[in-house]
């Protein structure tokens, strides 16, 4: 049997089987896997080291926007992503793009669009629907391939701190959460800080806030400790 290339995270029944039907039809001999949850994707990926595709839910359990993309960047940087969604509006799906991933298929796409998708990512190119209009702020383009860099350089451990840093917990939190000293955490902030080039860990959370599409609770509440 051959090894799992392809892993649909995806918590849409009817959309992961129309997803596999262009899989097949587009890579050969490809054992797809799939997930409910983005914690149940990491776990497929760690379990299946020859995957190389992963089509990803925008707001799937578990993930909020563009922080399972990033994530999934900085844990596993050999991995293309490619987000899929019905919250298809032209803003979004260029950010998704500007943040790393290799295409953007909406849910409304039929089959024939899903495997011209699928074959333009495996030549290598960058694919998004043709009525996307091509009206792209340099600026904005800029600030989120940068901040996409940024957060690629961290480690994983940083990234996760950064996360929770994003949630407002404190460091003696943070420490307790991933079971390491106090001391370690300061350190991860300080790198973090370093790496994302910003003053202190407010505006550290707030660049990880703006992978999100629904900001959580706490927006504002990024103390200090």
């Amino acid at each position: 049997m051959s090894e799992s290339k392809v892993i649909i995270a995806d918590d849409h029944p009817l959309f992961r089987t129309a997803l596999k039907q262009a899989i097949i039809e587009c890579i050969d001999d490809a054992q797809t896997l799939e997930a409910e949850c983005f914690s149940d994707l990491l776990t497929a990926i760690e379990r299946n080291p020859s995957l190389e595709i992963v089509f990803l839910d925008l707001h799937m359990p578990g993930n909020n926007g563009f922080t399972g993309l990033t994530q999934l960047q900085n844990h596993y940087p050999d991995l293309v992503v490619i987000m899929v969604s019905s919250d298809d509006n032209n803003d979004t799906m260029q950010k998704a793009i500007n943040f790393g991933a290799a295409a953007f298929i909406p849910k409304s796409a039929d089959l024939q669009m899903i495997s011209t998708a699928i074959d333009c990512v495996l030549e290598g190119d960058i694919w998004l629907p043709e009525c996307v209009e091509n009206n792209v702020d340099q600026q904005t383009l800029i600030a989120h391939r940068r901040l996409a860099k940024q957060l690629a350089q961290l480690t994983p451990q940083q990234y996760i701190v950064l996360t929770q840093i994003a949630d407002g917990q404190l460091n003696k939190q943070i420490a307790y959460d991933l079971d390491i000293k106090e001391t370690t955490v300061k350190k991860h902030v300080s790198a973090i800080l370093s790496k994302l080039e910003v003053n202190n860990r407010t505006l550290a959370g707030l660049a990880y806030q703006e992978l999100m599409l629904t900001l959580p609770e706490n927006d504002g509440d990024l103390q200090s400790a």
